[in-house]
């Protein structure tokens, strides 16, 4: 499966409601219903941006198409801007009606965060910030990685 990468200018460089903002405008340029869901969780996803949650674990959109992640760059690095890459995507995965998308949440604000999203979007959700990839994708990489021989089938001649 392939993945675009995005790094977006945050805090201080841009209040965090213009950062989430400008991830909208990445992952879902024309939806306007994707656009609208997205938006019903911006507080949210700005309180998030703010805890800097988005610094080493991504926004992850998976969808039609290439998986996107979007990390958010902070401090001095977001208002020099040399290492943003904010450039649109060639497919954007909320274009069509089949996407999702996890925010990194803190540990200590995961159980609060999920269940306010969970009232705003069923689309969008909060996993662990340590947690860098889907839910769903780290449990099929554990399974295709543990793979099981019957062996009485094996020992059979």
């Amino acid at each position: 499966m392939s993945t675009f990468a995005r790094r977006v200018d945050a805090v201080p460089a841009r209040l965090a409601t213009e950062v989430w903002q400008r991830i909208v405008d990445l992952v879902a340029p024309t939806n306007q219903a994707s656009r609208n869901e997205l938006h019903g969780v911006a507080g949210i996803a700005a309180s998030l941006i703010t805890r800097e949650a988005m610094k080493t674990s991504p926004v992850i959109v998976a969808g039609d198409g290439p998986r996107v992640r979007v990390y958010c760059i902070y401090g001095s690095d977001a208002i020099e801007g040399e290492k943003a890459n904010e450039a649109s995507l060639p497919s954007s995965p909320a274009e069509t009606d089949a996407w999702t998308l996890s925010l990194p949440c803190p540990a200590d604000d995961l159980e609060w965060i999920s269940a306010s999203l969970k009232k705003r979007s069923s689309r969008v959700t909060a996993r662990d910030l340590t947690e860098t990839d889907l839910p769903e994708a780290v449990e099929e990489a554990r399974s295709a990685s543990t793979a099981t021989i019957n062996v009485e089938s094996f020992l059979q001649s």
